[in-house]
């Protein structure tokens, strides 16, 4: 469970950045999306595996400069 503690002098909009923040790092609402709807194990593994080919091709270019 998300929780944000406010003091007397803290204003509402640090508090709605600071929930969205903690949001978006603990993974939820990506949790969420990807719950939404079934996928087969085996489309879950293509997509896996093309989110890693993704993030070497990424670290590959990174490398050149």
């Amino acid at each position: 469970m998300i929780e944000i503690r406010l003091s007397e002098n803290d204003s509402i909009e640090w508090a709605i950045k600071a929930f969205k923040r903690k949001m978006q790092r603990s993974g939820i609402l990506r949790e969420l999306r990807q719950k939404r709807y079934y996928t087969k194990p085996s489309v879950a593994r293509q997509l896996k595996s093309a989110a890693a080919q993704r993030r070497k091709r990424k670290e590959r270019q990174g490398g050149r400069s």
